[in-house]
């Protein structure tokens, strides 16, 4: 059993807490994601690691509530317990030999990509960070974003807070006036990750996505989280739990992605509905 240390609404959907998970503490790097079940007869869910703190032995995770499992997390309070947690597992982020990288954000995918700017800020890189988010309701990590970015550049697709637009407004705008990086990372959803790939594709700078597809076991046996790349001509299957969750933009299947992620999202959203009306029910 592991024990919930804090928990914070970041939102009205996102949650963060931390896990006192020592041993996944110490090995945790950026980029890496755990495993866990609310509950004995839970279903397994795979969640980045949004952060650790070694000597308190604690590690952040950052989940939005969309399906039965969030749902029951979300309802867990501090001080209680969750049943398992494990991890680390995926290979984290590549960071060595980047001297100046571009961080673009989308949604809950900030969570992600938060760890991941840290990083390369403590090892002397120069961080540029855009994060984008449907509406200022919906904002997250503002502050921690500045602390860890040399340039941060917030965008609402509403305008409702910073500069109106997607991410890819800024980003061409920068690379469109000869700004240079050595990568760019983008985490969030498919259909940014496909078109911040888009953007960055004339200019020849190397993408990296995170992919975060379904997964079960988070071992490469179920086959459940295989992602289709395509390079020099011929398709080539990989699975995101032992061989990403980052991959070369240019060489993901985005439409092959997109269509995949839909396939549950229906049943998620019954199980979440199903999962609210019994809470409900014992409430009475």
């Amino acid at each position: 059993m592991y024990r919930i240390a804090t928990k914070k609404e970041l939102n009205p959907t996102v949650t963060q807490m931390e896990i006192e998970a020592p041993l996944v503490a110490k090995k945790a790097k950026p980029g890496q994601f755990i495993i866990l079940r609310v509950n004995e007869d839970g279903e397994r869910i795979p969640l980045t690691v949004a952060g650790t703190d070694p000597e308190k032995g604690t590690v952040k995770i950052i989940f939005q509530i969309v399906g039965a499992t969030t749902e029951l997390l979300n309802r867990k309070e501090q001080g209680e317990f969750i049943q398992d947690f494990a991890g680390p597992l995926g290979e984290p982020t590549h960071t060595e030999g980047i001297h100046k990288v571009c961080i673009v954000g989308g949604g809950v995918g900030c969570a992600i990509a938060l760890p991941v700017a840290e990083e390369f800020r403590r090892l002397g890189a120069e961080v540029t960070s855009i994060i984008g988010f449907r509406s200022k309701d919906l904002l997250i990590l503002e502050d921690e974003f500045r602390v860890c970015s040399d340039r941060l550049v917030v965008m609402t697709d509403d305008g409702s807070y910073a500069r109106q637009g997607n991410v890819t407004v800024p980003l061409k705008e920068m690379l469109e006036a000869g700004e240079t990086f050595d990568m760019i990372v983008t985490i969030g959803p498919l259909i940014m990750m496909k078109f911040v790939t888009l953007a960055a594709k004339p200019f020849g700078v190397p993408v990296t996505a995170s992919m975060n597809p379904i997964m079960i076991d988070g071992t490469g046996m179920c086959g459940g989280c295989r992602i289709s790349l395509v390079r020099d001509g011929k398709r080539i299957t990989k699975f995101a739990c032992v061989d990403g969750p980052d991959f070369n933009a240019y060489e993901i299947d985005f439409d092959e992605a997109m269509s995949r992620s839909r396939m549950y999202q229906e049943f998620e959203r019954k199980a979440r509905e199903e999962t609210c009306s019994l809470f409900k029910k014992e409430v009475k």
